[in-house]
């Protein structure tokens, strides 16, 4: 039977929306997740904390360790992967999810933000994945999960975002590259992107977004579940999309993941 029970899972961005989801997915099959985010207090704009997540996953039926970890500091995340290790013996999955957006033009785009994409998409996920990697490369069934796009390089993705683009991107190259690179270890790499847009907070900044044409998170984290819980020697090297992950596990009624059932979805950016 597949499940998550009593495997380890490193989240990152795990205080609230998909990371969240994803985290309470496994809770339910009774895993370790650990917890990391920024968030030690109440935001006014940002629901949730690692510690209220922590509640939630514990409440769900699994074991938490909430840590305060900004993931573009190194002595951060491997003191973060050292508590887990003592906590739980281990880490048996990664999951990428951290990221920081803003859908501005070049001129638009102030240093700042493009230092805190770059260094939250693309650093933090090379640094937690090479942080995570002796642990993984010791567990029985070893996963990265990334939550990033498809490699395509056609101009329309870049022209009205492009630092936005290259820092998602970077994402994926790692998940391209790392695949390869870890194939012999028998650590699994691979991205997941939804659809559709999602209901998070995220979606606030979205020029135009609209929530009620938005899925819940719950799809990303039922697709990543399935994912997580397959063969790592057999499933790497994909550009997952959440439905399609789906419908390969013959769940094709999606209706009950729309936050309006009757109003039309909305197509993710970085997807036609």
């Amino acid at each position: 039977m597949r499940s998550l029970a009593s495997k380890t899972l490193f989240i990152s961005g795990a205080s609230r929306g998909i990371g969240l989801a994803i985290a309470l997915r496994a809770a339910r099959d009774g895993a370790n997740i650990v917890v990391t985010g920024k968030t030690a207090t109440p935001h006014a704009k940002l629901p949730g904390t690692v510690f209220t997540a922590a509640a939630e996953i514990e409440a769900a039926g699994g074991k938490a360790l909430p840590l305060i970890v900004d993931i573009r500091f190194e002595d951060q995340v491997r003191g973060a992967v050292e508590q887990a290790r003592r906590r739980f013996g281990g880490i048996d999955i990664l999951v990428n999810n951290a990221s920081a957006i803003s859908l501005t033009g070049t001129l638009e785009t102030p240093m700042k933000r493009f230092d805190l994409m770059m260094g939250v998409n693309l650093r933090g996920t090379f640094l937690c994945s090479q942080a995570c990697l002796p642990h993984l490369a010791e567990a029985a069934n070893p996963h990265i999960l990334t939550l990033s796009p498809p490699l395509d390089i056609r101009a329309k993705w870049f022209a009205p975002h492009a630092a936005y683009t290259i820092a998602k991107y970077g994402m994926s190259m790692c998940v391209l590259g790392m695949a390869e690179e870890f194939r012999h270890l028998g650590i699994a790499v691979n991205a997941l992107w939804p659809r559709t847009i999602i209901a998070t907070a995220a979606l606030q900044i979205i020029p135009g977004a609209n929530p009620e044409r938005a899925r819940k998170p719950a799809i990303v984290a039922d697709a990543a579940w399935q994912i997580l819980t397959g063969d790592s020697r057999v499933t790497t090297r994909n550009f997952f999309i959440d439905e399609d992950v789906l419908a390969a596990a013959g769940i094709t009624e999606l209706s009950g993941y729309a936050v309006a059932p009757s109003t039309p979805l909305e197509s993710d950016i970085f997807l036609d």
